[in-house]
């Protein structure tokens, strides 16, 4: 395979997946490590991809602690991941419970998938996203009660309401589990670039009885300005099954529990 072929798999499998690593790049192009890594410096170079730690992502990726893409943005980044991990997250709501929505782009997905299951009805949904509430908003209102609690508070670029009122709405209330969306994790915990953002994923855990994070793999090790809370506060993950092995160990070792979306069986021809 020539250079310029290798080079086009790396960034359609970027722009696919929203990150690429390098040890599925060895493993699928059949080269060296060497020659991917040489691959991804003139790609990066090129400002087709942006080279990290490990492998590749897209270019437009968050790459600064401060960094804060708007919610369209990351709305077509790792778009299959999100999915399955929101559809994997829904099956873990039941109907009656009280339930907590951060904003982000998997935690809207999810909504989706709540508007969309009658089974799930009743359900109450508390969430300091715009996007969550415009969804569960238009829910079919023939299918049973959909109550949803949306904070007042002062909007980021990813459309979440944050900031003193926000906190002090979540203060008053107590739901069964909190659905999370962060910008980055790793060892040392969840992270987001914006710190009142950050203080209202706090309010938002504090109003929880448990906790689930979705996050795909190409969240980890993506950094923020601000942290949230460490990983022991996080009673689940939902990612994908491209996690690499060290983070799933970083996440045992904290007794987080992971759950991963089974693929789908091939179909034989």
């Amino acid at each position: 395979m020539l250079a310029s072929q290798r080079q086009d798999r790396i960034v359609a499998e970027v722009r696919a997946h929203g990150a690429v690593r390098v040890a599925d790049l060895v493993e699928s192009l059949d080269v060296s490590e060497m020659t991917v890594r040489r691959d991804i410096t003139e790609l990066d170079r090129a400002g087709l991809v942006r080279r990290v730690h490990g492998g590749a992502v897209a270019p437009d990726s968050p790459g600064r602690p401060t960094d804060e893409p708007g919610f369209e943005a990351k709305s077509g980044w790792a778009t299959a991941e999100k999915e399955s991990i929101a559809r994997l997250a829904a099956r873990t709501v039941e109907p009656g419970q009280a339930v907590a929505l951060s904003a982000g782009t998997t935690t809207h997905l999810l909504a989706q998938h709540l508007a969309a299951d009658p089974a799930l009805r009743p359900l109450t949904v508390v969430t300091n996203s715009l996007p969550v509430a415009q969804t569960l908003h238009q829910a079919s209102p023939g299918a049973g009660p959909l109550d949803v609690i949306l904070t007042g508070g002062s909007r980021t670029p990813s459309d979440a309401l944050v900031g003193p009122v926000a906190d002090a709405a979540l203060a008053t209330l107590r739901v069964d589990r909190l659905f999370l969306g962060v910008h980055g994790l790793d060892e040392s915990g969840l992270m987001t670039p914006n710190l009142a953002e950050a203080a209202t994923d706090r309010a938002l855990l504090r109003c929880a009885a448990a906790v689930t994070v979705l996050a795909d793999h190409t969240k980890w090790g993506v950094v923020g300005l601000a942290r949230i809370a460490s990983l022991t506060e996080v009673d689940v993950l939902v990612s994908d099954d491209a996690l690499p092995a060290p983070a799933r160990a970083v996440l045992a070792d904290s007794g987080c529990t992971l759950l991963v979306p089974t693929p789908a069986p091939s179909k034989e021809t």
